[in-house]
């Protein structure tokens, strides 16, 4: 190529790049106009359900709603606040061991490519596409009217263990994963063994991934109401471990359905919102002092 032609072509490569570079400009503008978008968007959204349901239920919170026991005048929703912390202390006791000793197994016992680890997985991936109503048709075939429990709260909670079980083992497992294989190294390079290097090592480091798994459950558990139905039942009571009991969802979903207690219903839904804040408050601040440590 001759130097006259070089120079005719310089002009021409530097409009073209020009061009690209105000193209990609207006490109990374475009994107990231939608990201700030759909975060404005979201955040509106959920400031408006927030504010909905805060303006629509606080001026109807009164004492008669948090009396000890339930009639039909005050409607109180004490029984079922006492309720909705029993079943999800309860499932949480039954599920968070099971998944994490699940997931330990699978990360850092289990050999690579075994096919027993791959089936577990696959199950653990169905398991959670579920609804939560074939839960609640399982849970009362099986536990209400197979072993003979009826609508109990035991039998609510072993359904909803089930339920979440899914969702923790494969939190605690990723958790698990993130965690460097440095440290596990480490352990060994100092004569711990694997017990000792998972319990006093890997569960510590992995310990907010798999809170944030824990919280994950705490507000599945707490906004289910078709499981509960089929399993625990709607008795407004306090109960035993095989007496019927109704969770505050299934309060909120009872009055609003009878059409008669709507803002009783609207109250209710302002103490389940704040139920919920609080147990995710006291994970997070536990997951906090767990990083620290």
């Amino acid at each position: 190529m001759t130097r006259e032609a070089v120079s005719a072509a310089k002009p021409a490569v530097r409009v073209q790049a020009k061009t690209g570079k105000v193209h990609g400009a207006a490109s990374a503008a475009a994107l990231k106009g939608l990201v700030y978008g759909a975060a404005v968007l979201t955040f509106a959204v959920l400031l408006f359900l927030l504010g909905y349901i805060l303006v629509t239920g606080i001026p109807h919170l009164k004492p008669s709603l948090f009396q000890w026991n339930y009639t039909s005048e005050n409607v109180s929703m004490m029984p079922a606040i006492l309720t909705t912390v029993e079943t999800t202390a309860l499932a949480l006791l039954l599920a968070v061991p099971l998944g994490l000793f699940t997931a330990v197994y699978l990360n850092e016992y289990a050999k690579r490519g075994n096919k027993l680890v791959n089936v577990i997985r696959i199950t653990t991936e169905t398991l959670s596409g579920i609804p939560s109503i074939v839960y609640g048709l399982f849970g009362m075939l099986f536990f209400v009217t197979r072993l003979h429990w009826g609508y109990s709260l035991l039998a609510g909670a072993m359904t909803l263990a089930i339920m979440i079980l899914p969702l923790i083992m494969r939190t605690a497992e990723e958790a698990l994963i993130a965690v460097p294989d440095s440290y596990r190294e480490g352990s060994f390079g100092l004569g711990a063994g694997r017990l000792r290097t998972v319990f006093r090592i890997v569960l510590p480091a992995a310990g907010p991934g798999i809170l944030s798994g824990v919280i994950l459950g705490i507000g599945r558990i707490v906004g289910e109401t078709a499981a509960l139905i089929f399993t625990a039942g709607t008795m407004a009571q306090i109960p035993g471990l095989f007496q019927s009991g109704r969770t505050l969802a299934i309060h909120m979903y009872v009055l609003s359905g009878e059409a008669l207690h709507m803002n009783e219903a609207n109250a209710t839904a302002v103490v389940l919102l704040l139920v919920v804040l609080l147990m995710n408050t006291l994970s997070a601040l536990a997951a906090k002092k767990l990083t620290k440590k």
